[in-house]
């Protein structure tokens, strides 16, 4: 329950405000005293959560602040010995196994719930439900040490969701809480208690949402937050899990620079990135494997950074370049570092999507040296039109080798389907689009905002 607290002179008060469905509940009275309580009922939600703001209103206006509520429970313990070894090893059970036992010896409950998250890894058959139980029951008894209150409230909310690994946080989505929740902290806060809480030391798998639905979505005070408090085992990131156009358009979205975050995360193995107005700076990721970055308007200098990049490991590369009108100009020999498969020996998936310079570019692809290594390619959501169906016809030996050639949400009519139809073994042309005729020749990207 949000609280309110007025000290001024004399007066020390406080006021509670908690709204469920189409009931609003309230609490006041003088700080240290239980208080009073009343309770409304409304006939629709909508009425209750407009009295809920304009209560909250009315209070601030005569000089009551909110109050974040403190965790009271009990602090978790924590050996940074063991915690170095498990580091080593995120992903074998026994470091694991072995905190366990220390932890329970120091009577934290989350020894008890590793134990058990293990056993309910290895269980089959009917213990699979018990085991389920156990974990429900103990989680939710000792959430305020396995949680804390923060981190507890912005699940409520929906702005976070985590999923459990023995007795840690192994995947997590933050995101911005809803327009009418009732949240004590945005969107920095929880990714802040969450890196910093124990529970999150181990955490290998992060999303991150929409950052502000209100005013432009801008990453960088996050990218901060993820610089300071670098997740250690992280393995996989992703910046910008929003639908658009719905929640923001992509050109809306600011990414910013993420150069110090990229350089504090060398173990990632999968990057996905969605927005625009994003720096990159000199990539060097040596262990990932894929890499995707949706946008309605690529920077150049994020394309340099890509074209530069040595990624011995890297399998999947898929880039949005988007309208001239939010990034570069581009052509097809600026891409000419990857269809050259510069620093991409293991590459097998290329996306080049997106794309508004089809015309430059289809004539580089069936000469290229990537295009002999790759099993997939996409091309998708570009401005192909028919006159480039006919070019990779021509060089359709080039292609037969694929498994997939997405071609789908491009500019080509039943004529320049038919050309690439065949191309290899499986072709993706669904959902072409018209070709405006604007002066010029109408080419334009599927997503350009």
């Amino acid at each position: 329950m949000p609280r309110f607290e007025y000290k001024e002179g004399s007066s020390s008060k406080f006021w509670e405000v908690d709204r469920k469905d189409a009931v609003l509940t309230t609490r006041w009275g003088r700080i240290g005293a239980e208080g009073q309580e009343k309770t409304q009922k409304f006939e629709h939600t909508y009425e209750a959560r407009q009295a809920y703001q304009k209560q909250v209103l009315e209070k601030t206006k005569k000089g009551y602040q909110r109050v974040k509520p403190k965790d009271t429970a009990p602090a978790p313990k924590t050996n940074p010995e063991l915690e170095e070894a498990i580091l080593r090893a995120p992903n074998d059970a026994d470091g694991y196994l072995v905190y366990a036992d220390w932890l329970q010896a120091q009577g934290d409950p989350r020894g008890e719930l590793i134990a058990l998250q293990h056993a309910l890894s290895r269980a089959r058959g009917d213990e699979v439900t018990k085991l389920k139980r156990k974990v429900a029951a103990l989680q939710k008894e000792h959430q305020g040490t396995l949680l804390g209150v923060g981190l507890t409230a912005m699940q409520a909310e929906k702005a976070l969701q985590v999923g459990w690994r023995w007795g840690f946080i192994h995947t997590a989505r933050v995101t911005s809480p809803d327009y009418d929740a009732d949240a004590d902290f945005d969107i920095v806060d929880t990714l802040t208690m969450l890196l910093r809480h124990p529970s999150g030391t181990f955490l290998q798998d992060l999303t991150l949402g929409i950052p502000d639905r209100e005013g432009d979505a801008d990453y960088t005070e996050l990218a901060r937050v993820l610089t300071k408090w670098t997740p250690k085992a992280l393995t996989r990131l992703f910046l910008g899990d929003f639908i658009f156009p719905d929640e923001s358009e992509l050109s809306w979205v600011r990414l910013g620079n993420l150069t110090n975050v990229l350089k504090a995360l060398p173990q990632l193995t999968e990057l996905r990135l969605r927005g625009g107005d994003v720096r990159l700076g000199a990539l060097e990721l040596p262990e990932l494997q894929r890499f995707t970055l949706e946008s309605a308007g690529l920077p150049k200098a994020a394309l340099q950074s890509i074209t530069g990049a040595k990624w011995p490991k890297l399998e999947h590369l898929e880039v949005w370049f988007g309208s001239e009108n939010h990034g570069g100009r581009f052509r097809g020999k600026d891409v000419q570092p990857l269809l050259d498969a510069t620093g991409l020996p293991k590459l097998k998936h290329l996306g080049l999507c997106n794309v508004a310079f089809s015309d430059s570019l289809t004539p580089l692809l069936a000469k290229s040296k990537v295009l002999k290594q790759l099993e997939t390619l996409d091309l998708s959501k570009g401005t192909l039109m028919d006159a480039d169906a006919e070019v990779l016809a021509a060089n359709a030996s080039a292609f037969k080798h694929l498994q997939k050639l997405d071609v789908s949400r491009n500019q080509l009519t039943s004529k320049g389907i038919k050309l690439l139809a065949k191309l290899c073994r499986e072709v993706v042309t669904a959902r072409q689009r018209e070709i405006y005729d604007d002066g010029e020749d109408g080419r334009y990207v599927a997503i350009g905002e």
